[in-house]
This record gives structure tokens, sequence and C-alpha cells, in this order.
């Protein structure tokens, strides 16, 4: 391939010559046809329910253990896991989100999740507004970032519920639809009226006892309830005793648990703890902090709780009031210092803390208070997703590493394919990948400027591409300097991991799994390239015959293979002490062919289409996705360095011989 030439035009016929290769390494070819029946690399629900074809069975058996899931808290209920926490003295948190009104909010908000994910909430809560279609389909709606909460981010999630505006009929179905979703814990409230006085929905419920009733008797014990309770008496009870013998209703009814509106003093928690252990209510009661993050946001919950924010807290504020970073700080120390007081009566199991969809104040006082984990060993190498029929899960293929939501996505529907989850706009796309392409080595920079993390020509960090919805992984900084020379080289890498053999669990970068165990991983490399560089490939890959395991294919679906009777080959592996050997991730060929779909269609659907369709740019990007070859390489030798790269520079090497001495190579 000549580098430095620009190349923009329209797919070719078929170079013969790749067959030829093909041919004279003994390489099988072929194409599998769609659609393909699901086998158990691609969805592991399908064991549950009685699907999958039986000539997946083989594969199967030859790539799963029987090993239970390495995280005993993947197969308990939230009350449990309380229960078990309270027994060990294990203190715990927990956060509350709302829904946000735009698309570009919601995706910012499942960002969110995944950030706090890292320093170990129990659980998190997802409010409940009848004024923006909460049960609803829509993004941004209270079912779907529930959903993506427990289905995309791995969270244990609660949804609210609310008795407003709502027939029995309607709950019953918002109740099916949640538990169709995974969600499997509802926090029961009557709701706020929407307007001054609280108006009844005819036939339906005026109070969160009668919604708690509902819940129990339509799905018996599915659920775990969650009610409220207030340390100052719900505003429009007649008293705070009469409030109690409400929550107490509620408790008796088959709530499990309570979570308390937002108080200032922990004098006033500590009155109501007692006063409801005197009344007989004993289930766990989870106080509810709220750090104070700016004037107006104190302002309109103390509207909304009707409460009185004490003298000795305004006479702090108002001077301050104008200055959102000072009253931030002060909020900040104040929730710590009551945080402290709860816990260290020893009367409070957990803190609930009301978050506003802001990170930063929450996670202050969790990291003062010695609560916020950031835990760097993963159960498992990839994101576990908290929907019941996912519990067994334990293996996955490689190809969607990258894209893990995707990969959930794709296995729960079947239908089409997702949506990329790079929700940057457009011109900030176009800034990162390039406003105008005039090469294929324009596309190689972006590739390396991604993999860089320095500015590309427009002054932009590169910080997705349609193939990578996560971050780059840590264990990637350890194949730097090789990947940033062979993407600007036109091997353009999508995923890739470096051997390991026998590091701890715990290690930082590429640990994961129980401590005291040890992991491995084969050498793992994927990436487009062109038909050119392909050949070269296939004539080096003659060499590690033995050693190597590839996988070649086009948008067409032409596929070159050397893998014995298209069995899974495991790539990471992980021994545990009294566990069978844990294997989780695999390269399954039959996946692959699912994988190239959606891989090539990135191109098209995340890339191409931010151009005019007839621009250069456009071309471009429609030669690569038409002509180029996704290919995967990996070394089974996981002992040794890996011959991976050398694997690559001896293709660029044969690449730019003189063509008489090509030949001679093809004679030989």
């Amino acid at each position: 391939m000549d580098h430095g030439k620009a190349r923009v035009l329209a797919a070719g016929p078929r170079c013969p010559s790749l067959g030829m290769w093909a041919s004279k390494a003994s390489i099988s070819r072929y194409s599998v046809p769609t659609p393909i029946s699901r086998t158990w690399a691609m969805v592991n629900e399908a064991r549950g329910s009685g699907g999958g074809s039986s000539d997946s069975e083989g594969s199967k058996d030859s790539s799963r253990c029987s090993t239970p899931g390495l995280d005993p808290e993947r197969h308990e209920r939230l009350r449990e896991k309380m229960r078990r926490r309270m027994e060990s003295g294990d203190k715990w948190f927990s956060l509350e989100f709302f829904p946000p009104r735009t698309a570009e909010g919601a995706a910012n908000l499942i960002s969110m999740f995944d950030q706090m994910a890292g320093g170990g909430p129990l659980f998190i809560d997802v409010t409940w507004h009848p004024a923006g279609d909460p049960g609803s389909d829509k993004e941004t709606s209270s079912m779907m970032i529930a959903s993506t909460a427990v289905n995309y981010c791995g969270l244990e999630t609660m949804l609210h519920m609310t008795c407003c505006q709502q027939s029995p009929e309607q709950i019953t179905g918002h109740l099916y639809k949640a538990k169709q979703l995974g969600i499997k814990n509802i926090l029961a409230l009557r709701g706020d009226p929407i307007g001054d006085q609280w108006e009844a929905e005819e036939g339906g419920f005026d109070h969160a006892t009668d919604l708690v009733k509902h819940i129990r008797g339509e799905f018996g014990d599915y659920f775990d309830i969650c009610v409220a309770g207030y340390p100052k008496g719900h505003p429009e009870a007649g008293s705070f005793e009469e409030d109690l013998r409400h929550l107490k209703e509620k408790v008796s009814a088959g709530a499990d648990f309570i979570i308390t509106q937002l108080f200032f003093e922990a004098d006033t928690f500590f009155h109501f703890l007692k006063a409801c252990s005197e009344i007989g209510i004993s289930c766990p009661i989870l106080p509810g902090i709220f750090p104070i993050q700016s004037y107006s946001s104190l302002r309109q919950l103390v509207k909304l709780s009707k409460l009185e924010v004490p003298q000795e807290i305004k006479d702090v504020i108002e001077p301050i009031k104008d200055n959102d970073a000072a009253i931030c700080n002060y909020g900040i120390e104040l929730a710590v210092s009551l945080c402290q007081e709860l816990l260290a009566s020893g009367s409070v199991p957990g803190l609930h803390f009301y978050t506003l969809n802001r990170k930063m104040a929450t996670t202050s006082v969790l990291k003062r208070l010695g609560m916020w984990t950031e835990d760097p060993r993963r159960p498992l190498p990839w994101a576990i997703s908290a929907h019941p029929k996912r519990r067994e899960e334990d293996v996955r293929p490689i190809f969607w590493a990258s894209r893990p939501k995707s990969y959930i996505y794709r296995t729960q529907d079947w239908n089409e394919f997702p949506n990329g989850r790079c929700k940057s706009p457009r011109q900030e796309l176009l800034k990162m990948w390039g406003e105008e392409l005039s090469s294929e080595e324009s596309v190689f920079e972006v590739f390396a400027h991604y993999l860089s993390g320095e500015p590309n020509q427009y002054g932009y960090k590169v910080t997705c591409l349609p193939w990578n919805d996560e971050p780059l992984a840590a264990e990637t900084n350890l194949m730097k300097q090789q990947l940033l020379r062979v993407n600007r080289l036109g091997i353009l890498t999508i995923n890739s991991q470096p051997n390991v053999n026998g590091r701890p669990s715990s290690d930082p970068i590429v640990g994961w799994g129980p401590s005291g165990g040890y992991v491995f991983q084969k050498a793992y490399l994927e990436f487009f390239t062109s038909r050119e560089t392909v050949e070269a490939l296939l004539q080096v890959l003659r060499k590690y015959e033995l050693r190597v395991n590839y996988h070649i294919v086009d948008v067409k679906g032409e596929n070159i293979t050397n893998a014995p009777e298209l069995q899974p080959n495991a790539v990471t592996w992980g021994i545990f002490p009294g566990r069978e050997i844990i294997q989780p991730t695999v390269v399954d060929p039959v996946s692959f062919m699912f994988w190239k779909d959606e891989a090539f269609a990135l191109w098209i659907e995340q890339w191409g289409k931010l151009y005019d369709e007839e621009s250069p740019s456009r071309m471009i990007i429609q030669y690569i996705h038409d002509n180029y070859f996704l290919v995967n390489l990996v070394d089974n030798e996981f002992p040794q360095d890996s011959c991976l790269w050398q694997v690559v520079e001896d293709a660029f090497e044969l690449l730019n011989r003189p063509a008489g001495l090509v030949r001679e190579v093809e004679a030989s």
C-alpha cells in the first residue's frame, strides 16, 4: 500500500489473490448464513428459557464452567444484601437521581451512573414524575432511566412509584413492565399533589399503604418495597404520632425498609428512630442526606418538603447566597458532620443521598467519610448487568469489550442494531473525527489521536470512536506505543489486550475477581485494515500457524479463519481459591459474524453520515467500509512475549518490498 497517496475510490472487483493465499495456507473459508441461530456465546438468557439451538451445545459445553458467579451479591435480593451488611457491621450508601428532561441530559446521567458505580453504592433509586410520562419508553422516562441503570450499568436499582394520576390498572401495567425490564425494587409513595391539594384518582389510591398492599397482592414477594418516613412528621398529618401510625401501617402492609425525608440535625433522626422502635417498627431505616449545593436548590427542596431550615444554617448561608462554590463547600462540611454523628451512634446501617443529579458534593462527602471504595478489582473483566435473567452469565465474546451496552442490547432484543452511544453533538464529532477528510491516512490519524489522548489538528481531543463506548482501559497503556505505530500505518485497532501470565487478581491494571487469585490473558488484537495488508498478513501468518488463531472477514461476509471446527477460544481466565477455573471472555467464530455486521455498519451510521453524501470525506469512509477487512488475532502462547506485534511488523516489511522480491516469496 502507498500510505502517502490519497485514495477516494468506489468499491472495485474482488482481488483473486486473497483466495490464493487462503488456499496456499490450507485455511478454511466459509460464509455464515443469516439469520444465525442464537448461540450460548451471544445470549446466556436463552439457557434459562429453553432457547438456543442444539448445534451450539458442543461449543457451550467446551467453553463454560459450572462455577457459580464470583460475587454472591449478584444472587441476593436488596433486603438480603442489607441484612448481610447489618450483620457484618459494614456500612453502605445509596444514591437518588431524577430523570432529566432532554435526551442529552439522559446520556449525561447514564455516564454519571458509570462514574458513581465506581464508589460502590449498594443501590440507586430513580424518582417518578407524573408530568414527565414516567412509565413510557422515552429515553428520559423514569422507567427507561431505571432500566438503563439495571441492564447497562449493572446497578441495583429502585424505581419510585406513586399513586398520583394513576388507576390501579395503570399501576399494575407499570409494575409488570418494570419486572420485565429486570427492576426488582420499588419505592412506594402517594406522591406530591399536582396542584395545592391532593386530588384522588377515581377508583385510585389515596395513600402509600394502599399502593404497598396492591403491589403485594398483585406480585406477591417479587419486589422489595421501600416506603418514605418523615422524621418531623408528614406536613399533611394531624400530628407526629398520627404520621407514625401511618408509617407502621405501610410496614405492616409489606414494606421491607424505610428511607427518610431529608433533615438537618442528627437529633431529629434519633428521635424519629426511637419513636419508630417504640411503636413496633423494626425494619431498616435509612436517613436521607441532602448535601446543600446552592442557595436555589436548598430553597426549592425546602419548598417541596415543607421543612424549616434551622436558624444557625440560615445565618451562615444568607451572607453567601450568591456564591454557589462557598455554599457547596459549607454544605459538604455540614453533611460530613451530620453523617459522622449518625454513623457514630451505631444505629444507622447506611446513608441515602439526595444527589440532585450532581456528583461532586456527594462524592466529596463519601470520600471524607471513607465510604467511597473504588476497589480496582472487578468481579469479572466486563461490566455485569443487574437484570435477574443475567445472574448466571459468566462468559461473553471479547468483540463487544468496548461496547458492553451494545452487547446487552443485542442479546435481549435481536430485532435491530442498537444506536451507538457516542452521543456527542454532530459538530463535536466533526471536530474530533475531522471536518474534512483528505485520505485514508486522515482516518488513521483519528485513531492515533484517540489512543494518544493528544489534541488533533483542530485542537480537540478524540474522546471516543464509533466502536468504543468506554474510556480506554488501563491495560491499553501497556501497549500504547505499539498501538500508536500500527494505527498510523493503517492497522485500525478497535479492541486489544496484552498477554498476562498469572498476575494477582488484585493487580490494579489487569486484576479481577476475588482476592488471592491469579488471572491470565492471551494477547488479542482486533482491527480494520486494507486488502493489501490482509494479503501480506496471510503470508506472514503461515509461519505462525500453530501459535496464532485468526479470523478475517469483509463486509460481504467472506471469512478466512484457521480456528479449528469453529470452537470458541478462551482468551481470559482466572484461578481463585476454592473455585473451578473461570473463563469469562472468549473469541467465538459464530459471534464474530454477528459482530462483523455491527462493526462495519458503524463506519457509515456513526461516521460517514456526518458528511454530505457526495463529499470526498463521505466517499473515503464508504471506501473503507466497502473494501477493508475486519481481523482478529489471538496469540495462544500467553507465557511468552506476544508475537502479534512481530506479525504486523513482518506484514509491513513485506508490503514495502519491491514487487520482484514479493513474487519470489509467493513462489516459495
